[in-house]
């Protein structure tokens, strides 16, 4: 069984010696390359309070790269919409959405995106994530111009649908996105426990609403593909061994540890822990990627599969994002 769609999460990330322009324009280039590449769209993260991620203003991000792109879609994964009053968001993505007609989805995820203290500093009750469902339903209202609050409109509002999609790593989004007929993206990529019951619970549990007729399951997985295997495990080793200095870190500018660190680390009861969240991930030349990819996607009868590839450098991660393209192209035309 192949998915039906292949899609690209970019988590925006300011390499050593880079600047935040440089990943966007780094950004704009992954979501050209997934354009070209036959990717059904590019979803950005909100993040706060984290030195090496530059998609913190997710609905501003998400306009420049639809300025510099033709056709791809182009969302969020997700708002953290407890974060946010819910008509501030429609307001954003009214715009973005009018904008760009038939380009803009909304993902929607109920955690802070930050630690404790970045929460306190985002005005965030530790209590808001409990109305979470009740935003959605509010969000919704807005953008469909069938508003819960009485003599409250959002404006613009788009002539065209902005899609919601509930994200999440547990069965409570498994059972919000069944009950409000969503399509719903299982965040494998990196907390990959629960995802074969989460997927279970959304498909058994659905109901049909007037956005989804049917279930529509996304999954994330990881993604490094190159030319040869041995380019792809070098890369693999480079890129985890960052990804593990930045969740040691915070990406607090100026600490650091040595490769040997990091290695003594991921080898301690610890670091296997972190190194499981990553279970999912697609890593070889591009056969072997397709490979994978099409038995994971099998395996939880996933209707799409949004990719993050985590190659270091940006030529390399574009290559990643071409190379899993074609091949999955070839193999869907086979």
């Amino acid at each position: 069984m192949m998915p039906t769609a292949l899609s690209l999460l970019d988590l925006a990330p300011i390499a050593t010696g880079q600047t935040a322009r440089d990943s966007f324009e780094a950004s704009v280039e992954l979501a050209r390359a997934a354009e070209r590449s036959g990717y059904q769209r590019v979803w950005y993260a909100e993040h706060h309070n984290m030195a090496t991620i530059a998609s913190s203003a997710t609905s501003v991000l998400i306009g420049y790269v639809a300025a510099h792109t033709e056709s791809i879609k182009l969302g969020s994964g997700g708002i953290m919409l407890p974060n946010h009053s819910p008509l501030v968001i429609a307001e954003q993505f009214g715009t973005l959405a009018t904008l760009y007609p038939g380009r803009i989805d909304l993902g929607l995820g109920r955690a802070p995106g930050s630690d404790q203290v970045t929460m306190r500093a985002l005005r965030r009750d530790h209590l808001s994530a409990e109305s979470f469902p009740q935003d959605v339903l509010e969000l919704q209202g807005y953008l469909t111009g069938r508003t819960r609050i009485t003599g409250v409109q959002s404006y613009p509002k788009p002539d065209g649908q902005v899609p919601l999609f509930i994200l999440g790593s547990s069965l409570f989004g498994a059972q919000l996105a069944a009950q409000l007929g969503l399509p719903y993206a299982f965040a494998s990529h990196f907390a990959p426990d629960a995802l074969h019951q989460a997927v279970q619970v959304y498909r058994d549990t659905f109901t049909p609403s007037a956005q989804l007729t049917e279930p529509y399951v996304i999954a994330g997985v990881n993604v490094i593909a190159a030319d040869t295997r041995e380019e792809a495990e070098d890369q693999k080793t480079r890129a985890y061994r960052n990804r593990t200095r930045a969740f040691i870190t915070r990406g607090s500018v100026g600490q650091n540890f040595t490769d040997a660190e990091i290695d003594a680390f991921l080898a301690s009861p610890n670091g296997q822990q972190l190194a499981q969240m990553t279970r999912y991930t697609a890593v070889g030349t591009p056969d072997e990627v397709r490979d994978y990819l099409e038995a994971f996607a099998t395996s939880i009868r996933a209707d799409e599969l949004i990719t993050a590839h985590h190659a270091e450098d940006i030529t390399a991660r574009i290559r990643s994002v071409e190379l899993t393209g074609a091949a999955m192209t070839a193999a869907a035309a086979a």
